[in-house]
This record gives C-alpha cells, sequence and structure tokens, in this order.
C-alpha cells in the first residue's frame, strides 16, 4: 500500500480534477463578472475564486475523510429521507434542470446567436437544440470511443485556443481595467458579490456527486488510507486550482478590458464570442465556437450519463437506465429553450438554496475525523441551515414574485433577524448554531448514557 503518490500520478489525478470541473459553460460567467466588477474585478475575482475553485476541491476532500461511497451516503448521517431529497436536488440541479440545458445554450451563444437574425433567433435556438440534444442522447445509449477522442484531443485543443486568446488580452489589452466603472452589487461589496457569482459553476455541487470518480482512481494507484487519500487529493488538487485560478482570473480581465473595445453585452457566451472576433477576425470566431460546442457536447453526454444512473440506481423500480436518458434529454431541450439568460436567472435562487446545505454538508465531512458521523452534529446544523437557506431562496426569485405580500414579508422579515443576509450569507449564523447545539446535544446524550 502507497503512503503517496509518485509526481507523475499527482499530475494525473489533478487533470482528472480539471477535466471534472472545467467545463466550456464555465467560460461564461468569470467574464460577465470581469465586465460588471470593472475596476473592482480583483476583488471580485479572489471571491469567485473561493467557490468556483477552493469549495470544490474541498468537496472532494470532505467526502474522502467521511469514508462515503457516494453522495447519498455522504447526507445520510441527516437522514435517510433528506439524503434521498438532497441527492435528487442537487442531480437535477447539474442536470436537466439547469446544468444540462446550460451546455446547449452556451454552444448556441457562441456558436450560432452572433450569425442568425434576431427575429430568427427563437427557431435558431430551437433547432440548434434539438440537433445538439439528438447527438447527446445517442451518445448517452451508445458509449462510444469518441468520447475518449472528444476528451483526448479537444481538451487540449481548446485550451490551447483560448490561452491564445488570453494571451492576446494581456498582450494587446483592449482597453483597461481602471477606467471602467463597476456596476450594481460590485460597486460596494465585489468581493461577496464575486463568491455568490462562484455558485453559478456548480463545481461545489459537482464535487459532492463525482467525487467517487477521484476517490476510486487514488485508490487504483495504490493509497488505500482515507486520511492519505485526502492529503494526496490535496497536494495533486493544487495542480487543479492554480489552473483554474489562473484561468478564470484571466477571463475576468478579458471581461473587464472589453468594454474598451466590444461593448458590454447581456451573457458571457457573447462577450467571448466579440472578443475572438475582435482579435482573430471571422476565422478565430468560427473556429472557438466550434471547438466551444463539441466541449459543451461532450458535457452534456457526462451530465446526461451520470444522471440516469444515479436516478437508475437509486429507484431500480421505476424507469430503466435508457428510460431516465431520454427524460432527461427531453427535459434539458425543452429548457434550453427559455435562452441562456433566463436558464442563469432561475437557477440563481436554487443555487442560493442548495448551495448552503452543500457548504454545511463540505464543513461537518472534513470533521468527520473529530466528530465522527454524528447525527445530532449533522441533523441540527443542516436543519437550521435549511430554513435560513429558504430565506435567501425567497430574495433571489424575480422581482415579481419578491413583491407580493407573502415573499415581502418573508424578505423583510430576514432582513431584521438574520446577521448577513444583505450580502447573501444569512444562513452563516443559523449554521454555526446548529452546528453548536448539535454538539452540545451529543455531548449530554452521551453523559447520560455513561451514567446508566
Amino acid at each position: 500500500m502507497k503512503e503517496k503518490l509518485g509526481f507523475k500520478s499527482s499530475l494525473l489525478v489533478g487533470s482528472l480534477l480539471f477535466g471534472l470541473f472545467f467545463g466550456a459553460g464555465n467560460l461564461i460567467f468569470p467574464v460577465q463578472m470581469g465586465q460588471l466588477a470593472a475596476r473592482n474585478t480583483l476583488q471580485a475575482t479572489i471571491g469567485f475564486l473561493i467557490t468556483g475553485v477552493g469549495l470544490p476541491l474541498l468537496g472532494v476532500i470532505a467526502s474522502t475523510l467521511s469514508r462515503s461511497e457516494s453522495l447519498f451516503d455522504m447526507a445520510e448521517p441527516v437522514s435517510r429521507a433528506y439524503s434521498v431529497f438532497f441527492t435528487c436536488a442537487l442531480y437535477l440541479t447539474i442536470g436537466p434542470l439547469f446544468a444540462i440545458p446550460r451546455t446547449a445554450t452556451v454552444a448556441f451563444e457562441v456558436g450560432l446567436n452572433p450569425f442568425i437574425a434576431e427575429n430568427y433567433r427563437k427557431i435558431g435556438l430551437f433547432m440548434f437544440s434539438l440537433i445538439f440534444f439528438i447527438i447527446a442522447l445517442y451518445f448517452s445509449l451508445r458509449p462510444a470511443r469518441i468520447l475518449d477522442w472528444v476528451g483526448k484531443y479537444l481538451t487540449p485543443v481548446f485550451l490551447l485556443l483560448l490561452s491564445v486568446l488570453i494571451i492576446a488580452t494581456f498582450v494587446k489589452p483592449m482597453g483597461q481595467v481602471s477606467q471602467f466603472a463597476a456596476q450594481g452589487n460590485y460597486i460596494e461589496r465585489p468581493l461577496f458579490t464575486g463568491i455568490l457569482d462562484g455558485y453559478n459553476t456548480m463545481d461545489a455541487l459537482a464535487a459532492l456527486a463525482f467525487a467517487i470518480v477521484i476517490i476510486s482512481n487514488v485508490e487504483m494507484l495504490g493509497v488505500k488510507n482515507p486520511g492519505r487519500q485526502a492529503i494526496e487529493i490535496f497536494k495533486s488538487g493544487l495542480v487543479c486550482v492554480v489552473g483554474m485560478s489562473v484561468i478564470y482570473a484571466s477571463l475576468a480581465y478579458l471581461g473587464a478590458t472589453s468594454l474598451g473595445s466590444v461593448g458590454s453585452a447581456d451573457n458571457g457566451g457573447k462577450i467571448l464570442s466579440m472578443v475572438s472576433e475582435h482579435y482573430f477576425g471571422f476565422t478565430g470566431k468560427i473556429l472557438l465556437a466550434a471547438i466551444v460546442t463539441v466541449a459543451c457536447l461532450k458535457t452534456a453526454i457526462g451530465l446526461i450519463t451520470s444522471c440516469a444512473q444515479m436516478f437508475s440506481e437509486m429507484f431500480p423500480k421505476s424507469l430503466t437506465y435508457n428510460a431516465y436518458a431520454i427524460l432527461f434529454a427531453i427535459c434539458s431541450f425543452a429548457i434550453a429553450n427559455f435562452g441562456l439568460n433566463r436558464i442563469i436567472q432561475l437557477s440563481i435562487p436554487v443555487l442560493m438554496f442548495l448551495y448552503p446545505l452543500a457548504i454545511t454538508l463540505i464543513i461537518v465531512s472534513l470533521l468527520t475525523p473529530f466528530i465522527g458521523k454524528q447525527m445530532d452534529i449533522y441533523r441540527w446544523s443542516t436543519a437550521l441551515t435549511i430554513i435560513a437557506a429558504f430565506f435567501d431562496f425567497c430574495n433571489a426569485l424575480p422581482e415579481s414574485i419578491k413583491e407580493t405580500a407573502l415573499v415581502a414579508g418573508v424578505i423583510d422579515f430576514a432582513h431584521a433577524f438574520l446577521p448577513g443576509f444583505d450580502y447573501g450569507f444569512g444562513w452563516i449564523v443559523p449554521a454555526l448554531a446548529g452546528f453548536i447545539i448539535g454538539i452540545i446535544t451529543w455531548r449530554i446524550r452521551m453523559r447520560n448514557y455513561r451514567l446508566k
């Protein structure tokens, strides 16, 4: 049994982490953030990296330390019912409700949208997403070597082209970051807004779902002890952290400087397409569009496959794997036709609810070597977090819903009694209180048990 991984093995695990976390869809969020944060891009980027890069790595390490075989197993100390709920909610979020539809819309925004007249864009998105999901479903039902080929050759080409684009923004900047004013919440609280922007990557949720892939690969490389696995994954993860941090920070800079030449746009896909055309003309724009489309297709196939496998395993008596794959592809196609901006808007309330639960689960799991899987701690921490996260969910709803009397009353209550709610972190104090109550309850129960 190995005590640690060699240099090549560490690089291999690091590249695997990078491949799981970084998809073509992740490109759009730091670019958009850069445009909105402008002169406050540095603070916003730091916040983005905390939740977009650091938290996913902690999620994998937490799964390792808690010796969890799956997300279901990781959340089960709260209760079996909660574990089913959280697993389903998380997989649906990174699957057919948001992440899978987003792959098609990102590909459309970068690839076809600039070439289609505005009055034909809805039918264009419909036809593109229909073909996109037919292809995705075909390979999801018939796994083939083409996926290996795409993963082996496409990712390096994709990163090479992206690197050329990023280098161009530094060698010949489109403008100066300091000359543009920040907008919205980026004016007064860029760091906290950047932290919330990192939620959009959904990588922390994906880390909880796919951690077992990383852990099993580390085991196959000879490291069996969970504590040692966590150390080795952390070391290997530094490769992923550095790589993703450089890319995200560069994309944020690209977005901020783009205001000087290509102007603003309502999503990162459009900005990226305009910047590519600015530097490399029509040919560069076409090449970037083709590579992003295939990268998004590969991501969609992987997500459809993973979600269909999970649901067929959790509910084997309901539908088969193939039936789930078809169902998820159809749902994704329907939601994709809402458009990229609408999908992002709809996902924000859900992410504001799920992320506090995910972060709480990661933290208590990281403490497993000290507290074990104590149900009192898991349950109290989760219970109070759910209540507080509900308020964050309400606050992230569309304005038309927030203005109703009931929702407005809920939000006013949270403003008055939840510290940090104005910044999107009203769940932190309740989660900490639940953790402390859980420890006290556990200690009292253990003391009473010894006295018997």
